[in-house]
């Protein structure tokens, strides 16, 4: 079995740092699934609030409810899917592309479930800000029943206010994540403990019996209900998608240590005082507080949603950005927010399409009871998605048989989409809302995709081998152009062709530079490439050069800084003599093309969007050259 390479662990040689690196991951790895007690157990019952709830039925939904915790929570990502990695970073898309290469016979099969994945976390994205919000600011509704016409106004100002200052970068306001959570699980926890005395028998729930009875006696009504007892497990995927930060060790104690014991007792105490208190049905979670803490809970709360809004949204940049350098979406603006940290970025048209999605939702809906509905559909199936790459990652790379890996997964895989089935339940009242985002998301990542596959075999009909043009450029004639003192660098993503901006400039200006590089960069399938394999330069004629620059799809595509560390390793250029050339295509729509009409204008206009290369690839804007050309799509 292969050990992961944890860089977080590496770092955590000390007893200090291990425990501020389980302190942080409380913060920003747990804050999603930390609000669940908020509406979980609530929705959960509302099938029952009409004939009134018995016994029996309370305890088996708090068992469902635990030992839904256990296994997909615990089992599956705590202790199986945390030691399945790329070079130390998890989530959907970096297995993606760990198995892509290490599985290319099945690179379409693993690329529709990734990228189907990927575009069920973000729509994960708009709809948790949405429903945690909302969730905390109604306990303002029992602080006082006059804030009611409140909530709203209140809830937009709050998801106003955390999408703008996202540009400022999330290094200063984490530091308060962990601590602001813990106390935020703290509290859950005394409070489930100060209620589990209403009524011990609630105890019985660790017996997953009863949770079997239920569903047994409940019919398609507890079937129905499994879609709400999901909600306990939202934002588990997080977990996974954050394993670099923090690394395996530092999340799995705070799992063991904080998390799960809080959320246990929560569940259990809102149990207990259902059962000794069927009042308190309508929402048994700020009601398990007395009338003088109920305002600090609901501020409280509402600190621990927008905490797990953050988390989300920058999961949501993360993803993008690896989808950006996995050429699955054009590239768009990426800003850095910190100097030392590279995981912090901000992407301003992600920013505005999450807060517009999130506005969205929280008027059409109006209210966490009819938001919820809509909120299980988008986490078990990017849950399916990373049991089905987790089998895939199994059976590549630790060699597993087919057998072994179907004993483990399958029955998670079976369970999952029985949480499916019952979520699909609710496409009605909301659930077709992440069906649709990811559907969205789906055909502009594919015909992204499709498009720059198209374009690239139009373009490459009239390639001219490197070596060729080499051969006629040096070769002494009268027709020979000019060579001129400098150093020009051509991009290309072909290094055996010639790059058509060095064509063009040939044959415009009739010129040759001293020195010409032909430079190409790459993304590796890993997400972080070492400075000393950043680089490799060979020399093919007298006045020419290939140099490639290889990035992991978590690094920073930092053009000047690789060429600065060159010049360091012996590449010896001069910057103020360098002219970096780029080619600017001006693409048309043709109904003949390979794409359908509605799928031109979207490629088309996917790629007008992208953000010049001179800032995307930070080149020295006073040393570029562009040259265009029209090419008919």
């Amino acid at each position: 079995m292969t050990e992961p390479l944890d860089h977080a662990r590496a770092q955590a040689n000390t007893l200090p740092r291990f425990l501020a690196l389980t302190l942080g991951s409380v913060g920003v790895v747990y804050g999603d699934i930390g609000t669940s007690p908020l509406y979980a157990f609530r929705e959960a019952l509302r099938p029952f609030t009409a004939g009134g709830v018995e016994r029996e039925e309370v305890i088996g939904l708090i068992s469902l409810m635990l030992w839904t915790l256990t296994f997909i929570v615990t089992l599956k990502y705590v202790l199986f899917l945390l030691r399945a990695d790329n070079d130390g970073e998890g989530g959907t898309l970096s297995l993606l592309a760990l198995l892509m290469k290490k599985a290319p016979r099945y690179t379409t099969g693993m690329f529709v479930a990734g990228i189907l994945g990927a575009a069920l976390f973000i729509g994960d994205a708009m709809i948790t800000p949405a429903l945690s919000v909302l969730s905390a600011v109604e306990g303002l509704k029992l602080v006082t029943p006059a804030l009611h016409d409140y909530v709203l106004p209140i809830s937009t100002a709050i998801i106003v206010l955390l999408f703008a200052v996202q540009s400022r970068g999330t290094g200063a306001v984490s530091i308060f994540f962990g601590p602001i959570t813990l106390i935020w699980f703290l509290v859950m926890g005394v409070a489930g403990i100060a209620h589990i005395g209403d009524d011990l028998s609630i105890l019985a729930a660790f017996n997953p019996v009863h949770a079997v009875t239920f569903l047994w006696n409940a019919g398609l009504v507890g079937f129905i209900v499994l879609g709400a007892v999901f909600l306990t497990v939202t934002g588990a995927e997080a977990l996974y998608a954050d394993l670099g930060h923090f690394g395996r060790q530092p999340i799995q104690a705070a799992w063991f240590a904080i998390v799960f014991p809080a959320l246990a007792l929560n569940y259990l105490g809102q149990g207990a005082m259902v059962l000794s208190h069927p009042e308190a049905l309508s929402n048994p979670f700020f009601l398990m507080f007395p009338s003088w803490a109920l305002l600090p809970v609901v501020i409280l709360a509402t600190a621990a949603t927008i905490i797990a809004s953050q988390s989300v949204i920058t999961g949501a940049f993360s993803l993008v950005r690896q989808a950006i350098h996995l050429g699955f979406l054009p590239r768009f603006e990426i800003c850095y927010t910190s100097e030392t940290q590279t995981g912090q970025i901000y992407l301003p048209l992600v920013n505005t399409a999450l807060l517009i999605g999130v506005l969205v939702l929280m008027f059409v809906f109006g209210s966490s009871e009819s938001l919820a509905p809509a909120y299980g559909v988008s986490i078990t199936g990017a849950m399916i998605i990373d049991t089905v790459l987790a089998f895939a990652f199994v059976c590549y790379l630790w060699n597993w048989s087919l057998l072994k890996a179907a004993a483990f997964l399958l029955p998670l895989f079976l369970l999952e989409l029985v949480f499916l089935g019952a979520n699909l339940f609710k496409i009605h009242h909301g659930g077709y809302v992440p069906i649709l985002f990811a559907g969205a998301l789906m055909t502009i990542m594919w015909t992204w995709r499709k498009g720059v596959r198209l374009l690239r075999e139009k373009t490459s009909r009239q390639d001219v081998p490197l070596d060729q043009f080499i051969a006629a450029v040096e070769r002494k004639s009268e027709n020979a152009p000019v060579v001129v003192p400098g150093t020009a660098i051509f991009l290309t993503a072909t290094p055996d062709t010639t790059p058509a901006v060095l064509l063009h400039n040939i044959k415009h200006n009739h010129v040759l530079h001293e020195h010409n590089v032909i430079l190409t960069i790459k993304t590796a399938r890993v997400p972080y490439v070492p400075e000393k394999d950043r680089y490799s330069l060979t020399k093919i004629s007298e006045r020419f050069s290939k140099l490639e620059l290889r990035f992991g799809f978590m690094d920073e595509q930092d053009v000047s800084r690789a060429l600065a560390h060159c010049r360091r390793e012996g590449f010896k250029f001069q910057i103020m003599s360098t002219s970096f050339y780029l080619g600017r295509r001006k693409l048309v729509a043709d109904p003949q093309s390979g794409l359908p009409r509605w799928q031109d204008k979207l490629f088309i206009a996917m790629a007008d969007s992208a953000i010049d290369p001179t800032d995307y690839f930070n080149l020295p804007p006073n040393r570029v050259v562009e040259l265009g050309e029209q090419v008919i799509i």
